[in-house]
Formats: C-alpha cells, sequence, structure tokens
C-alpha cells in the first residue's frame, strides 16, 4: 500500500470509493506550506483544474487513502498522468498522530485561470464531507469562478 493525500474533488469518500475501491480512508490532515489553486485552463472541460503548488504559511485539508496497488493504475488513468496532465509528488502531511509522508497529483501546468461554480461547488462540498474546518469550507466557496 501507499498512502495518498486526496485534496478538492478527491476528498469526496463516494468518489474515492469509486476510483479506488480497495484502499481505505486511513484519516485527515494538513499539509503545511502548500496552498490550494487551479491552473491549465486549456486542460480543463469548463475550467480550470485543481492543483497544489508550495506558498509558505498557507495549508490544506487532505485526506489520507491506503491506495492498494491494483487501484494506482486507476487513479493514474483518472487523473490523466499518462496523457500529462497531472504527475505525482510526495508532500508531509502533519496528523494528529503526527508526520507522515504520502504522494498527491500536481498539475502539470501554469497557475492561473478559474475553475467552473460547478467545480467549485463540488470541491467545497467534497471538503465538508470529509470532516473539513467550516472557515476552510467557506474560504474555497468564496473563491472566484
Amino acid at each position: 500500500m501507499s498512502l495518498y493525500a486526496a485534496y478538492a474533488a478527491n476528498l469526496d469518500a463516494r468518489l474515492m470509493t469509486r476510483r479506488a475501491p480497495h484502499s481505505p480512508l486511513r484519516g485527515t490532515g494538513w499539509v503545511t506550506d502548500w496552498r490550494l489553486t487551479f491552473g491549465g485552463e486549456q486542460m480543463g472541460w469548463e475550467g480550470a483544474l485543481a492543483t497544489v503548488v508550495e506558498s509558505p504559511g498557507s495549508q490544506i485539508f487532505v485526506a489520507l487513502y491506503d491506495i492498494a496497488p491494483m487501484d494506482e493504475e486507476s487513479m493514474d488513468r483518472w487523473e490523466g498522468v499518462g496523457m500529462g496532465i497531472y504527475r505525482r509528488t510526495k508532500l508531509r502531511v502533519h496528523t494528529l498522530d503526527g508526520e507522515t509522508t504520502a504522494w498527491c497529483y500536481v498539475l502539470n501546468g501554469y497557475e492561473g485561470g478559474l475553475p467552473s461554480a460547478r467545480y467549485l461547488g463540488d470541491i467545497a462540498d467534497a471538503a465538508e464531507s470529509a470532516g473539513a474546518p467550516h472557515d476552510y469550507v467557506m474560504e474555497i466557496r468564496k473563491r472566484p469562478c
């Protein structure tokens, strides 16, 4: 098993059950000195796509999944790794049990562009359902789209 840090729409446990059915949720945590942003508007279907970038003083709420080997390829296909849309990177995640390392997907595109209102709403709903703090969810809901 490898440890995956889900952010944005992948915070939705129902979505992750479809994308990685053999991979259990381990818990949640925070990635510090990174922030949620959007980019690759030309790659998106309805606007810019979610990604993360380094940003001192910022933080991202994540859900941690133990990804089974049989689900890794499926996840990579879903995120467009083979098409060059996303790539994997490793991050430090702070949890109530301490610090751990996990991988996540980072967009292979420039930051900039606006997400669709529907996509932004899906991301905020996913964060809320995953247990993100209210102020974090509200910051997502207030973003321009």
